[in-house]
């Protein structure tokens, strides 16, 4: 098994689009604390219509105020090629685009069929090429969908060959509603193999599905602080996996995420007080397995 992972840091992003939207002040607040944990990729904002998405609303400004640490990488999601022309205005040198291997939640998450999305993604490729940027696409609902239940692999890998020979940089897979589990992953990536997997723990299964897919040889991660996020098209898309949970289990498997587990710990207590909730993530409730009382 690795010694090292990555760990993408969603929470400003895909976390806060899931919740009452909370002032810009905060959201900076948010992203600068993260900023300071050690993790070395952040997905700060969406470019995104605010009547799609009103949390994002102020995507520009909360970028142009946060600190962009060099040692981080920062990325933004875009929508489609309005979005593109904002996140190159802003300097995003690492963008994301999702594309739902289920047609009906396409249909709801961006309003157009998976192929008419892939059609826009294949426009999208040069235009962010030609800035100097690099463009990861997100297949969303990859292991199911709360509209037509299971997907079958061979979908999304046909979804995967299409956009990498349109020259997509990578490829992730989500886990969008929390239906994957072990099995799943397992035949998932028997077909076909992402760069980087984005899981839900909306059923319990969060951690368990980052350990299988660790055995097959994928070391690199979505989470969010706190274990906020989801989707708002999807009925039951909470949970995103926590931060602090992802790196307290591979901290004590001997793999190194180059993540102050503390600091995280208390943004996800900030982030706890932004938005006025109690969160539900388990390592912020008892604190790490070492410490003691």
């Amino acid at each position: 098994m690795t010694n090292t992972v990555s760990i993408r840091e969603v929470a400003p992003r895909d976390g806060l689009q899931n919740e009452e939207p909370i002032p810009t002040d905060n959201k900076v607040r948010l992203i600068d604390a993260l900023s300071r944990t050690g993790v070395r990729r952040i997905e700060a904002v969406s470019f995104v219509h605010p009547r799609a998405i009103p949390q994002m609303a102020d995507a520009d400004e909360v970028w142009a105020r946060s600190w962009h640490n060099p040692d981080v990488r920062y990325s933004a999601l875009i929508p489609n090629t309005r979005g593109a022309e904002r996140a190159i205005r802003a300097g995003f040198k690492e963008i994301e685009v999702v594309v739902s291997a289920s047609d009906t939640h396409n249909r709801r998450n961006l309003n157009r069929s998976t192929e008419e999305s892939l059609d826009d993604i294949t426009g999208l490729i040069p235009l962010i090429h030609e800035a100097g940027a690099k463009l990861e696409v997100i297949v969303a609902t990859s292991f199911g969908c709360p509209f037509e239940g299971d997907i079958d692999p061979k979908r999304v890998a046909s979804i995967v060959e299409r956009v990498r020979a349109d020259g997509a940089d990578r490829i992730a897979f989500g886990d969008t509603t929390g239906m994957a589990t072990p099995r799943r992953v397992r035949d998932l990536l028997s077909e076909v193999r992402p760069d980087l997997l984005h899981f839900h723990n909306t059923r319990g299964t969060g951690l368990a599905n980052v350990l299988t897919a660790l055995d097959l040889g994928i070391t690199e991660f979505d989470a969010s602080v706190g274990g906020i996020g989801g989707c708002p098209y999807a009925p039951g898309a909470s949970g995103n996996i926590a931060t602090e949970e992802v790196v307290h289990m591979l901290e004590d498997m001997g793999i190194d995420t180059g993540i102050d587990l503390e600091e995280l710990i208390r943004v996800a207590e900030l982030a706890e007080g932004l938005l006025g909730r109690t969160l539900p993530s388990g390592v912020l409730r008892a604190g790490p397995r070492a410490r003691l009382v």
